[in-house]
């Protein structure tokens, strides 16, 4: 392990890229401090000391969904559901001004493939909240809404994406990848697009002019191998497009979920698998601790291990805390630079584009 190490801190100091035999060998790694130390000399060639938040409201506008995803806690088949809901369109812009009054820059907006509601709906809401908050980036739906919306119309998702914009959408979250690994997607997410079909959408998303982000579900049924497989995929899409912004690892939370023998993720694997992904995502400038599923401390950890985001206010998460994620709904501008200050770090407000809006 001792060759893996140093030989990686050469190709990191040189520029050179690792191979995916060396991720893999560095999810068999004990040493998870060497890793680390690794990850945050990669990200300090990057990002100096910075680390970046926002302040940004979720906004889940409806959990109805077509898919029975088996590790999703949030879907309901129907209203008739305990729990099931649709926000009505004055209910989102009220979030939405809410958000805009306490300095939020950002809506962050998804929900589920609802049934019934017409693809008119989705453009409505993007234009009334350009009209009505005309201060908020909207960073809405994911490449599986994308490709939804692609069959309820009977157009392609270049089409989609050009209504979508010209209507107010400004950027894309990046849900939805889960574990692009058709064996496993087939045991955690059969109805959903297969992972070809969600790269082939977000190369779109981004010929398009918008930028998104990347997600990796991980710590249910999947192998490392599939890990870096993901990985794998992302970087190689980067390489044609360049529109990814950050990538997301997003620990798989198991509380009333279906999937069997989904194992949830223990922090020693939380970090080396941030810290690997920062490693091998060479061309993505940022890797984010999404706090809500990490929880506080794990996610002021990662800021040793080559992490540099660390999201932002959020305001009301529903996806995953209804499986379980025991962290706050929300948190303040205040705790979020506090947290980046005690990790020994920079903490630098930005926007959703990365633009710094201020350094504390």
């Amino acid at each position: 392990m001792i060759n893996l190490i140093q030989n990686i801190r050469a190709k990191i100091e040189t520029g050179a890229r690792i191979s995916d035999d060396e991720a893999l060998d560095l999810f068999a790694c004990d040493d998870l401090l060497a890793v680390g130390e690794l990850a945050a000399l990669a990200n300090h060639q990057l990002n100096g000391d910075k680390v970046y938040f926002n302040v940004n409201r979720h906004i889940n506008y409806t959990n109805i969904c077509v898919n029975r995803c088996t590790f999703c806690a949030f879907s309901r088949e129907n209203e008739e559901d305990e729990g099931g809901y649709t926000l009505a369109l004055n209910e989102i812009l009220e979030r939405a001004a809410e958000a805009q009054d306490a300095g939020a820059t950002e809506i962050h907006m998804v929900g589920g493939l609802h049934p019934d509601l017409p693809f008119d709906f989705y453009l409505e809401i993007m234009a009334a909240i350009k009209a009505d908050s005309p201060g908020l980036h909207i960073k809405a739906f994911t490449a599986v809404e994308i490709d939804y919306f692609a069959t309820l119309t009977e157009q392609s998702p270049q089409q989609v994406i050009e209504e979508l914009k010209a209507a107010g959408l400004d950027s894309m979250p990046g849900g939805g990848a889960e574990i692009f690994a058709p064996e496993v997607r087939q045991k955690i997410c059969p109805e959903k697009i297969s992972g070809e079909r969600w790269l082939e959408v977000t190369e779109q998303v981004h010929r398009a002019g918008l930028k998104t982000n990347a997600t990796m579900l991980f710590g249910h049924v999947e192998s490392y191998a599939d890990r870096v497989d993901h990985l794998s995929k992302l970087r190689q899409l980067q390489d044609r497009t360049g529109g990814f912004q950050a990538f997301i690892p997003l620990a798989f939370q198991p509380d009333n979920t279906r999937v069997p023998g989904g194992k949830g993720v223990g922090g020693v694997d939380a970090l080396k698998t941030l810290a690997i992904s920062r490693l091998y995502l060479d061309n993505f400038r940022h890797i984010k601790a999404y706090w809500v599923m990490l929880g506080m401390k794990v996610s002021q950890v990662a800021l040793a291990f080559g992490v540099n985001d660390i999201d932002g206010t959020v305001v009301e998460e529903q996806i995953g805390h209804d499986a379980g994620a025991d962290s706050p709904q929300q948190l303040s501008k205040e705790q979020l630079v506090g947290l980046i200050h005690k990790a020994d770090k920079q903490p630098v407000e930005r926007d959703t584009l990365y633009n710094e809006i201020k350094t504390y």
